[in-house]
């Protein structure tokens, strides 16, 4: 007998799934682990900042959500590999995981520092590589119930998809988004037939702590002019496309990026 095909709300629903969000302390990972929570996940938060963590499970449990967090540097191999021991004997297998730790370096090509340039790299492309390897070799691939699956998130950026205006010297920066773009990709090839679901979040212009810098350049008016939609993202702008990757509602969705971006993009050839 067929099974029904089950309701919107049903396909939404991740009551008794946990996911683990880096970055998640504060802007795009905090707002992404509220809608993760608010559908019923359980959340592990992660950052370097103890403090930063605290202050923002508190706000999740005020909602309802059932949070906790591990402090970790994503950049750091051991600390990755205690990030994902800690999550598992704390919560159990992790069901969403959300690659969202990131940095960002401006200056002049011709001038860009080595470090600066091998500090994002290391973070925002090889960070996210070595926990999706952590993740899927010692959970979503060794399931406590025997079953392999798993839904990945990546953020990169529309930074990824081309170059800046004028002035946006972040060459680093664009490098890396556009590598997690491809490597989002190739991993979804590789872990379908495993039943994990990989895909990428590409964020448009955002108030946060990283863009505070060009937002203060340039001002609110100035950035939201570039977009169609004539807006910065806001609190909720991320909620229902991490929704849709993390539940069965996106079940065959995979290897895909999608801008949130007011339409920048389709303004660049994204």
């Amino acid at each position: 007998m067929t099974q029904a095909a089950r309701t919107v709300q049903q396909l939404f629903d991740l009551t008794g799934q946990t996911a683990l969000v880096t970055g998640g302390s504060r802007g795009l990972g905090l707002q992404m682990a509220h809608a993760l929570g608010e559908a019923g996940a359980k959340v592990v938060l992660s950052s370097r900042k103890a403090s930063d963590l605290e202050e923002a499970t508190a706000e999740l449990q005020a909602a309802g959500i059932d949070a906790r967090w591990v402090a970790a540097d994503c950049a750091d191999e051991a600390d990755i590999e205690r990030l994902v021991t800690e999550t598992l004997q704390r919560v159990g297998d992790i069901d969403t995981l959300v690659n969202n730790a990131g940095a960002t370096w401006g200056a002049p090509a011709e001038t860009h520092p080595v470090g600066a340039w091998d500090k994002v790299m290391n973070l925002n492309v090889r960070g996210y590589f070595l926990l999706c390897q952590q993740v899927a070799r010692r959970s979503m691939l060794a399931r406590q119930d025997g079953k392999k699956r798993g839904r990945i998130i990546n953020v990169a950026s529309i930074a990824g998809l081309g170059g800046n205006p004028s002035g946006m010297q972040t060459l680093a920066y664009n490098t890396s988004k556009g590598a997690v773009i491809n490597f989002t990709k190739a991993l979804a090839c590789e872990w379908g037939p495993h039943g994990i679901t990989v895909n990428a979040v590409c964020p448009g212009f955002f108030p946060s702590k990283m863009t505070a810098g060009t937002l203060a350049r340039l001002g609110v008016e100035e950035l939201s002019s570039d977009a169609p939609l004539r807006r910065l993202g806001d609190d909720e702008d991320l909620k229902g496309l991490t929704l849709l990757f993390a539940s069965d509602a996106g079940k065959h969705i995979t290897g895909q990026w999608l801008a949130v971006d007011g339409g920048v993009s389709a303004l660049i050839g994204g």
